[in-house]
């Protein structure tokens, strides 16, 4: 596989600590939501920063695979992150894509948020393994 982009971000501090990329873009609080037991607050968490990464790249993913196909389409891609407990008392990530599309029918619609899913890094990285559901708005 050839690498063509790379960015390291640390964390110190786990969920009550703070993040902060090498470029500097980003260098932020974290801490726990009040649903986790934490103290909430005007705060990013893990799965809120994952929200915006997963969605951003859906979005990107949705808007390549609809100019592939030659359609002229405005969209947004709303990333619903949660943390649910499995019957084994441990915890697992799942998201729901909430996929606006104007500018084609249903079905033309419904076929790119497909597509986008088989072609989103993301999407890829979390197949088999996070509870994903597309939902066409």
């Amino acid at each position: 596989m050839e690498k063509l982009y790379s960015v390291k971000v640390t964390a110190s501090g786990g969920r009550n600590g703070h993040v902060k990329s090498d470029d500097g873009v980003i260098d932020m609080d974290v801490r726990m939501p009040k649903g986790l037991g934490g103290k909430g607050g005007a705060y990013a968490n893990p799965e809120s920063l994952f929200g915006a990464a997963y969605s951003a790249c859906y979005d990107g993913a949705l808007n390549l695979v609809a100019k592939m196909a030659k359609h002229r389409i405005e969209s947004k891609t709303t990333a619903d992150v949660s943390i649910n407990k499995e019957a084994d008392g441990g915890l697992a990530i799942a998201v729901q894509l909430d996929i606006e599309i104007k500018g084609v029918e249903k079905d033309v619609a419904l076929d790119l948020i497909n597509q986008a899913h088989q072609v989103c890094p993301y999407s890829k990285a979390t197949r088999n393994n996070v509870e994903v559901k597309l939902n066409l708005i």
